[in-house]
């Protein structure tokens, strides 16, 4: 676990939780625990982004979708038209300014003046097999997927921002690996954090 030494200071301010991560990193499952302890609203980047998949004709009910060819043909549609991630994006970006919420997404540490910002680490062979195990395929054909579809993500993020995805963590005030935690030792871990966080004496500007 690393924490990124930015100014922390304690304010009367909303809360915006950003969360962060390669897939299968665990970032959804934490983001979603998260906002319900914390009472705060959920928001996700995928999930926006898998709406105006379907405006567009697809069908994204089914399990591991954005790994599944169907999904790797909209990844290629971001990729030549970025009215989708901007759309998502500019929504979120509301959303944030709204506050206490918990957003689940790639781009929002970097675009989020304010918020608390968490990125979850982990090798892409565990994430495979957390992927493989989710959606019920083998690891080795989870793990081409994972590839093709962070290929074109980061790609994606590079032409519309200019950050690189899963190398710059500058936005981030704390990098938790979670190659060997579970999804409840994680959650565990960072409410300790952001408790901590919230009553030390400098606090924290979630």
């Amino acid at each position: 676990m690393t924490a990124n030494k930015k100014t922390m200071k304690k304010s009367g301010e909303s809360i915006v939780l950003c969360i962060s991560g390669m897939a299968g990193s665990g970032k959804s499952t934490l983001a979603k625990q998260l906002a319900e302890k914390y009472g705060l609203k959920y928001y996700s980047g995928g999930d926006a982004l898998k709406i105006l998949a379907e405006e567009e004709g697809y069908r994204t009910l089914k399990r591991g979708w954005w790994e599944s060819r169907e999904g790797l043909r909209f990844l290629e549609r971001r990729e030549k038209n970025s009215r989708f991630d901007k759309a998502v994006d500019e929504k979120l970006l509301e959303l944030a300014k709204q506050g206490n919420v918990v957003l689940d997404s790639w781009t929002m540490p970097w675009l989020v003046k304010k918020g608390f910002k968490i990125w979850l680490e982990a090798s892409p062979e565990k994430r495979a097999e957390r992927i493989a195990k989710r959606d019920r395929i083998n690891v080795k054909e989870a793990l081409k997927a994972l590839r093709i579809k962070e290929r074109g993500t980061k790609a994606i993020y590079k032409k519309l921002y200019g950050f690189k995805l899963g190398e710059d963590f500058s936005p981030f005030h704390l990098i938790l690996d979670t190659e060997y935690l579970d999804a409840d030792e994680v959650f565990e871990v960072l409410c300790m954090v952001i408790d901590n966080l919230r009553h030390s004496e400098s606090g924290q500007d979630f």
